[in-house]
């Protein structure tokens, strides 16, 4: 493991990782609750994050001959994960740089009604974000919104897989997913 990925976990494990009983979004019970916006609120974590996602990012680019226009999911777990991932490409390579959206979970009820809103644009080569997953639901979820106003998905780039089901399910609709960390490694298990 990296120094970079080895201070991130460090983060995650002091500020997000929690182990009890929970009830999940998904409605599921789990030992193991997650709360991956501490970690990428904090400002140690955001820019550890911003540089291991983008390095994972980039790297799946170019030997996919990818090129990526933005990068985003839905509100709140992925936005500043794709923040940091965006501005760690705009600092690290500038002719590469990501713009940055974010999804809401419906449609916006005023104005233009939009669900997608910051820099998407129909025709956009997408990488979708998400905090964590467990069954898959909320990257589906925006994965459809985007794919409804034009975008393209290219893969996704999540913080934590809970090695539930969730990558499969997002494999299965053809959307290749990188992990920075899955239950496994980030508990050791």
């Amino acid at each position: 493991m990296s120094e970079s990925a080895a201070a991130l976990k460090k983060i995650l494990l002091e500020k997000s990782v929690r182990t009890g009983e929970f009830t999940l979004a998904s409605g599921k019970t789990s030992d193991l609750y997650i709360d991956c916006r501490v970690t990428a609120l904090d400002p140690f974590g955001a820019k550890l994050i911003g540089n291991m996602g983008w390095h994972a990012v980039r790297s799946y680019m170019h030997s996919h001959r990818l090129e990526i226009d933005a990068i985003g999911g839905m509100t709140l777990g992925a936005d500043p994960i794709s923040l940091a991932v965006g501005m760690a490409s705009a600092d690290q390579h500038p002719d590469e740089a990501l713009q940055v959206f974010t999804v809401r979970k419906e449609p916006k009820g005023h104005g233009k009604g939009k669900q997608i809103e910051g820099n998407f644009k129909s025709g956009d080569t997408i990488v979708v974000v998400d905090d964590v997953i467990t069954t898959g639901g909320s990257t589906l979820k925006a994965v459809d919104a985007i794919e409804r106003e034009g975008g393209k998905v290219a893969f996704c780039l999540v913080l934590v897989d809970r090695e539930e089901g969730g990558k499969q399910a997002i494999e299965e609709r053809g959307i290749p997913v990188i992990a920075l960390f899955s239950r496994h490694n980030l508990l050791n298990e």
